[in-house]
């Protein structure tokens, strides 16, 4: 790993935490168990200001590219859940692929649980959206 744990944005921090508690209620075992290990991971998190986050960790609205230890290689945008579309390679951060991938950083490789069963996936590129940088945090 790259920075030593996963890097996240303070307002996305918040945010995360908070659809996290009320998401415990996954439609099924390996989503639940996903969700877990990011909040899990998320305890020894590096939280930073907007300035401080680097460009090319995993956040919402980045754009990823992925290599599978299988062979298939995929280009998807990691979104909040009311933006997914899987039609635009959208995913939500509820989903095993979407929490596998937050806070890591380019060049990571993850080892992770998947409903096809555990897999490698290298993050080969990152880059931000920033037209969608800012995410709307109800409080």
């Amino acid at each position: 790993m790259k920075y030593g744990s996963i890097i996240l944005e303070k307002k996305e921090y918040v945010y995360l935490k908070r659809i996290l508690n009320i998401s415990g209620y996954a439609e099924d075992f390996q989503t639940q168990k996903s969700l877990q290990r990011l909040s899990d991971e998320m305890k020894n998190a590096q939280i930073v200001n907007e300035e401080d986050m680097p460009e090319d960790v995993i956040r919402f609205n980045s754009k990823i590219m992925v290599f599978s230890e299988n062979g298939w290689e995929k280009q998807l945008q990691l979104v909040i859940p009311s933006e997914k579309d899987a039609k635009k390679d959208k995913i939500s951060i509820l989903t095993p692929m979407g929490s596998a991938l937050f806070g890591y950083s380019e060049g990571d490789t993850i080892e992770w649980d998947f409903p096809s069963g555990t897999q490698k996936i290298k993050i080969v590129a990152v880059t931000q959206d920033t037209t969608q940088r800012t995410i709307d945090i109800p409080i």
